[in-house]
């Protein structure tokens, strides 16, 4: 390959991306003059030290979720001064033209990407994309898509910008019969009125705040937005803090809650930043006040001339101190999910229908607890826990995904621990909680049973529970009596069947009955369940009460308890290792349940006379002088390993198990634990 084809002196690790994914794809496809024989090759020259051991760790790739034992290769021999010529002659020996293809320099190759940016409504918008080819280059640029006229140069040029032009960007770049797309670039337009002698024409340079959020004092229920804003390229990031504290998923210019609640008020701040500076906004006072609740008696007596009148902004105030709109006084969940069962068939969906109703929930500001796998002491407590926080005007809500039966009328929910055949000594009675919650007084109780109703024939016991009549209670059981309910069989991540039309509706403003029979009439028409599994809904609520309803605290309740429970997703604290030889690990942490930890590396230091660092992750030992919790927080989007996620709070069980796993120079994502994915079955 001649050398007008490739800089033979670059080294492989410099290579783009898509020239090595290419190469990697290629590579890992070849059975015969793939990455194996490649190995060997290499294996034999001295430079690059290419062991048994090394191939044998570039195999293990192929067990990981889109793991690539050719990247793995390219990268030892990256990290070893291997270089693009080397890599040619290899290829060449090897004899894979196809990966030869690979190395050679496209036909059009996009050098300049255009960039986000936010500016302000009527100055001027500049995006630019340039790219070199064989042939002549050509451009067309395009909004979303639809084609900017007269857009035909590598620049794009609005003069000037205005709110309508606000949308993303892309650019079609041709040469001869090749063509490729930019990257998109977004462009924010902001309406702001420039005070004399302020200007914001320089989007290259440092951040600059051009709307500051607003002080606001407003009643329980009604909406709150605050806004700010700055300009610059990129696009800025940002964060709403609330008393000094991130408010979780608040990352977007405009912060909106729809229904506020007192305990929302507090000192507003936005964080903005770019890749190399920060900023903050104004700190703004948010007091929310409860509504003033006045009960009027008027005792009078009046002839038939008499006329009694009330003006006209008596009436108004006296019609907005009433609610006009049922409420609950808090909102709690707990979600368990049971699937890695000891002496039962493996479930697979439990885990996705806990994780996605998880999310729902929270939309619909209820303080959820996400529990996978839990034994029966296990279960028991995080019941006893649950039901502490509910007491007069609470809607609690309790979701349960695993194996169950159902006995003479009354349903056991079955822990991971539950011996063969189990009996309901070893089970939950799903009549006993809800004996236990009626008698909280709460505003709602809704239990979702995914769960099989068939007949155990080991257990012939038969409880005498007794239930008052009270008008707040909700059944929703995933299938009839004496049938089973199904997950769907899938190679990959799947809901139940249950849960797989219920998540469509959840957040549907209706009474939870009819979010419940459209459910059941979404699982009526499917398919693959038709006639073996039917939602079946109980209910003695004479109120139309709604999952969405506003939340109005009451005076009642346990309130450190409540934060307690509010608190079961916060992130433990990361931390930094520095070990004799030099180097510096930081083990990083974060939760999509409740009681399950993902514990993940990134190392920050490697010395130069180190030619590779492992980082391995297994049970921390109880002498562990390291609390986590007395670490600095980071998140793992600040790390870039994974989206952000949250941590169980200690009073609740955590699962540990032996983990080791290793990386190369990077990160390393560790799950504690996820339990064994099954096929299908209830």
């Amino acid at each position: 390959m001649s050398d007008s084809s490739l800089e033979r002196s670059t080294k492989i690790n410099l290579l783009k991306e898509p020239a090595v994914k290419k190469l990697c794809d290629v590579l890992d496809k070849s059975s015969k003059k793939g990455w194996r024989k490649l190995g060997e090759i290499v294996g034999n020259d001295r430079r690059f030290r290419v062991s048994s051991d090394d191939m044998e760790m570039c195999s293990l790739k192929v067990l990981e979720l889109e793991g690539s034992p050719s990247r793995m290769l390219l990268r030892l021999m990256g990290e070893r001064g291997c270089t693009t010529g080397q890599l040619a002659d290899y290829l060449q020996t090897v004899g894979n033209s196809e990966a030869l293809q690979c190395l050679k320099p496209p036909a059009l190759q996009i050098l300049l990407q255009p960039q986000s940016v936010a500016l302000i409504s009527g100055h001027n918008l500049r995006l630019s994309c340039i790219a070199s080819g064989r042939s002549p280059v050509q451009y067309q640029w395009f909004k979303t898509k639809e084609e900017v006229p007269n857009s035909f140069s590598a620049d794009l040029v609005i003069s000037p910008v205005h709110l309508k032009d606000a949308g993303f960007y892309i650019c079609r770049v041709n040469s001869g019969d090749a063509f490729e797309f930019s990257r998109w670039a977004q462009v924010e337009v902001m309406d702001v009125t420039v005070s004399c002698g302020q200007s914001y024409h320089s989007l290259e340079g440092r951040l600059k705040m051009v709307i500051q959020p607003q002080s606001q004092r407003l009643y329980v229920g009604e909406s709150l937005q605050l806004e700010c804003g700055a300009v610059g390229r990129p696009i800025p990031r940002y964060q709403w803090h609330r008393n000094g504290v991130p408010l979780p998923n608040a990352t977007k210019r405009k912060l909106m809650i729809p229904q506020s609640i007192q305990d929302q008020s507090g000192r507003y701040r936005c964080e903005i930043s770019s890749s190399t500076e920060r900023m903050w906004s104004n700190e703004v006072d948010i007091v929310i006040e409860p509504r003033i609740s006045v009960q009027i008696s008027v005792a009078m007596e009046c002839s038939e001339d008499d006329v009694l009148t009330i003006g006209e902004d008596s009436s108004a105030f006296f019609l907005n101190s009433i609610p006009d709109h049922l409420y609950a006084t808090d909102k709690v969940a707990l979600l368990i999910g049971n699937l890695s069962y000891q002496n039962h068939p493996q479930l697979k969906a439990p885990m996705v229908d806990v994780y996605d109703l998880t999310n729902l929930l929270r939309q619909l500001n209820f303080q959820v607890v996400s529990l996978l796998d839990l034994t029966e002491t296990e279960m028991r407590n995080a019941v006893d826990e649950f039901l502490l926080l509910l007491h007069k005007g609470v809607y609690g809500l309790l979701y349960y995904a695993g194996h169950g039966y159902e006995n003479y009328g009354n349903s056991f929910m079955v822990p991971v621990d539950a011996p063969n055949p189990y009996r309901s000594a070893n089970c939950l009675c799903v009549q006993s909680i809800l004996k236990l919650m009626q008698e909280k007084e709460t505003g709602l109780n809704v239990f979702l049973l995914d769960m099989c109703r068939k007949r155990n024939y080991h257990d012939d016991s038969a409880p005498n529970i007794i239930l008052r009549v009270t008008a707040n209670i909700v059944f929703g059981y995933a299938t009839c009596q004496d049938a089973e309910a199904f997950e769907l069989s899938s190679s990959g991540f799947t809901n139940g069947v249950f849960v797989k039309f219920l998540k469509k509706r959840l957040l549907d403003d209706e009474k939870i009955t009819v979010v419940l029979d459209r459910v059941a009439e979404d699982m009526g028409q499917f398919d693959a369940t038709k006639g073996k599994q039917a939602l079946e809904i109980r209910s003695s609520l004479s109120e139309r009460r709604a999952l969405t309803d506003p939340i109005l605290p009451g005076d009642s309740g346990d309130h450190a308890h409540r934060f307690q429970w509010a608190k079961a997703h916060e992130l433990p604290e990361s931390m930094c290792l520095n070990f004799d030889c030099g180097a510096q690990i930081k083990l990083g942490f974060a939760a999509e349940f409740s009681n399950v930890l993902v514990i993940y590396t990134h190392i920050v230091k490697k010395p130069e006379n180190m030619s590779s660092c492992q980082a391995h992750v297994t049970d921390f030992s109880q002498d562990l002088d390291v609390d986590p919790k007395e670490m600095n927080r980071e998140s793992p989007e600040e790390t870039g390993d994974l989206p952000s996620v949250q941590q169980p709070a200690p009073a609740l069980p955590l699962h540990q198990s032996q983990l080791s796993a290793e990386t190369q120079g990077g990160a390393g994502l560790y799950r504690v634990p996820s339990g064994n994915l099954p096929r299908h079955g209830r």
